[in-house]
């Protein structure tokens, strides 16, 4: 047995074993938007760059004003543009992007990188460009996958903080909701109507103060909240459903999170009440059965099978081909990390999780037209069970 495979949960002893024959590793990208790299590189750049795995050694190609940052991540060795002959490029007409091409391919060469393994999105014009020089490129998706899985405690701190700035968010909309009173059954706050867009003004504001961002987020009400990831528009009304779906991003680190709460100001009628006492019954039987080694498609068949009893529909009993569109009709949840759908997915196609996975436990139950409920809650894999990192209550009421 490998010294990999003596620690790594035997879900990923395939690709990770694979990566221990691997003979080089290539990503190009920015940090920002390419989180193969940024787990390998924590820190925000926003400028694309070459990242080299060579034997077990690793390498950055960047511009020289990058290059103190890289040279402070540890085992890393920082190759600036300039030593991999930027100002001659330059000086024969090349532009910025053309002479990054060649610096790529000239630290290929020189780095004696003459196969590897690519991420999915790895660029199609420098692909084209190294196989020109004859580098065989493999693109390995479940191999760059399976590196970012569990989740280091330095990265944990990132998603804790997000958390934080989340459920700070859902406060904050709350607190709108309880502070309106209705006109005509329409909420008012303040002389003017409650709408989705000024709720997200509060949410974005409280993001900003605990160190987070969010391009998007959902704040819809009414029959948007069963329009799978309706943003939200417009007043709100009384005694309606008001879904609150906010995943920021920590700034420092780059990892996002994922907390859903549905509101109702005023009347709660028996249908919205009936949805969310099956999807909290969905969180009481599925939370302790997650551990390492259990699936995804497990878990998505413990909480299709609540919300079947109450007498909803599901993808577990929809025929081939239909498409559902009430009832239980998404999947229970999915990995959370770098991006803010990541793998495990929570669903039909779901596999094993393992120890250090962050998942979003988010069931819900709708009718078109109507509305409904969702209750999403963030839960971390350990050892021999799991933790929940949301603390925010469940209750419709705000």
């Amino acid at each position: 047995m490998s010294a990999i495979s003596q620690w790594v949960p035997s879900v990923l002893r395939g690709p990770l074993d694979k990566l221990a024959r691997v003979e080089s590793i290539l990503i190009f990208g920015d940090t920002v938007r390419c989180p193969e790299l940024r787990v390998e590189v924590p820190h925000s750049v926003a400028d694309p760059f070459l990242y080299v795995e060579r034997n077990g050694d690793r390498y950055t190609v960047v511009r020289s004003l990058e290059a103190a940052r890289m040279s402070e991540i540890h085992g890393m060795t920082v190759l600036p543009l300039e030593s991999l002959g930027l100002d001659e490029y330059v000086a024969s007409g090349l532009d910025a992007d053309a002479a990054m091409l060649e610096i790529a391919a000239r630290a290929c060469r020189e780095l004696g990188v003459e196969q590897a393994t690519v991420p999915p999105a790895f660029p199609l014009e420098l692909a084209d460009r190294l196989r020109a020089d004859g580098v065989a490129l493999e693109v390995d998706r479940a191999l760059f996958s399976a590196r970012r899985r569990s989740k280091t405690p330095l990265q944990l701190e990132g998603i804790r903080r997000a958390q934080v700035a989340a459920e700070a968010g859902t406060a904050a909309a709350a607190e709108l909701l309880r502070a309106a009173e209705p006109v005509d059954d329409v909420l008012q706050l303040d002389g003017e109507p409650l709408t989705s867009e000024r709720l997200k003004q509060a949410v974005a504001a409280a993001f900003l103060a605990h160190g987070a961002t969010a391009e998007d987020f959902i704040v819809a009400h009414g029959e948007q909240t069963c329009i799978g990831h309706h943003m939200g528009s417009g007043p709100i009304r009384l005694g309606e459903p008001i879904t609150v779906d906010l995943w920021p991003r920590d700034v420092e680190s780059g990892f996002y999170t994922d907390i859903t709460r549905t509101f109702v100001v005023g009347p709660v009628s028996e249908e919205l009440a009936d949805y969310h006492r099956l999807c909290l019954e969905v969180h009481e039987r599925v939370i302790p059965a997650i551990k390492p080694g259990v699936t995804g498609r497990e878990l998505h068949t413990i909480a299709s099978e609540v919300i079947e009893a109450g007498g909803y529909p599901t993808q577990l009993s929809k025929k081939p081909g239909e498409v559902l569109l009430e009832g239980f009709f998404h999947g229970l949840g999915h990995g959370v990390g770098l991006d803010v759908h990541e793998e495990p997915s929570l669903d039909l196609s779901g596999g094993e999780l393992v120890a250090g996975d962050v998942v979003a436990v988010e069931p819900g139950c709708y009718r078109q037209g109507y509305g409904g409920v969702r209750l999403e809650d963030l839960v971390l894999v350990t050892e021999d069970g799991a933790e929940v990192l949301t603390s925010y209550p469940y209750a419709l009421a705000p």
